[in-house]
């Protein structure tokens, strides 16, 4: 089993920035698809973002098109979500996920293996 360990959240004013940061417990982020999820209070989880493993080619949600950006470091096995230009309505509680070795990016759900606890983003106005 392989658990991701998420950070980086907190309360910030409209326009600021944030990065969350995903670390899993077993294995190497550039042999998974990363990706990141939210879910706002009374809605269903979305799709925010997603990091092919390997070469990591980037999806994104267009909602969050040229504010965010997903990135790697192998060195530290650490996912990051670079979230600028921040909009209140990125409040929302922000998941990270990963497929299983080597599967291909999914904006699905159903799609992750395994999930991280979730960690609190607040965008005030």
């Amino acid at each position: 089993q392989v658990q991701l360990v998420e950070s980086g959240g907190g309360l910030v004013q409209a326009g600021g920035s944030l990065r969350l940061s995903c670390t899993p417990s077993r294995g190497t982020v550039s042999s998974y698809t990363m990706a990141w999820f939210r879910q706002a209070p009374g809605k269903e989880r979305e799709f925010v973002a997603a990091l092919r493993w390997g070469g990591g080619i980037t999806y994104y949600t267009d909602a969050v098109k040229g504010r965010f950006t997903i990135s790697r470091d192998n060195a530290k096995n650490t996912v990051y979500l670079q979230m600028s230009s921040l909009k209140p309505e990125d409040t929302a509680d922000y998941y990270c996920a990963a497929r299983t070795s080597y599967s291909s990016s999914s904006p699905l759900l159903k799609d992750y293996t395994y999930w991280g606890q979730g960690t609190q983003v607040t965008v005030s106005t």
